[in-house]
């Protein structure tokens, strides 16, 4: 079965954007883009709302863009083609692979495990998460951890209240003081 995992850039004080809704403390240094491109490789289809596929829509043209170095080439060599599912209630249409959820996050999770398919099913998105934790469907939990306290904001991890075990499967630090913590749902 295809797992689910939820990965995110987050502050240290648990939060992926700041009360004024900037996240320009997320920008990735060489190291850590280079570990955002190794990651999307093992993604086979990637959930958003509408936010984050707002935020991702530069990357559907961003080849075309000269300035662009070579790994951030990579990367939208990668994102473009990879299908997508959109959870907008305010969105009609959407650009490129994407398509719009024509259910929740649990019914889209359930269908898309039920389907033949390589990679992981990655979720992007407080929001969505916090819907797919609540289901019991999230069985990774990634964070990019960066070494900022921004006060307030949307939390990475859903406050719901039930408890969740977790066994540390990878971590790693990053050159910029970033570190990156992967937890696997103990079932």
């Amino acid at each position: 079965m295809r797992s689910v995992t939820y990965s995110m850039n987050v502050s240290l004080d648990g939060y992926i954007v700041g009360p004024d809704g900037g996240f320009d403390w997320t920008a990735p240094d060489e190291d850590v883009f280079r570990f955002w491109i190794d990651e999307i490789r093992g993604v086979g289809v990637h959930l958003m709302g509408r936010r984050l596929y707002e935020t991702m829509l530069y990357w559907e043209t961003a080849d075309q863009d000269p300035s662009l170095d070579a790994a951030m080439l990579e990367w939208a060599a990668l994102w473009k083609p990879l299908p997508k599912v959109v959870f907008s209630t305010t969105l009609s249409a959407v650009q490129g692979h994407a398509r719009l959820a024509s259910g929740g996050p649990a019914e889209e999770i359930e269908r898309l495990r039920a389907e033949p398919g390589e990679g992981e099913i990655a979720i992007g998105g407080a929001t969505l998460a916090a819907e797919a934790a609540a289901a019991g469907l999230i069985d990774e939990y990634r964070a990019m951890v960066h070494p900022v306290l921004v006060g307030g904001g949307t939390p990475f991890f859903p406050r719901h209240e039930c408890r969740v075990d977790l066994e540390l499967v990878e971590t790693r630090t990053f050159s910029s003081r970033v570190v990156y913590l992967c937890h696997r749902v103990v079932r």
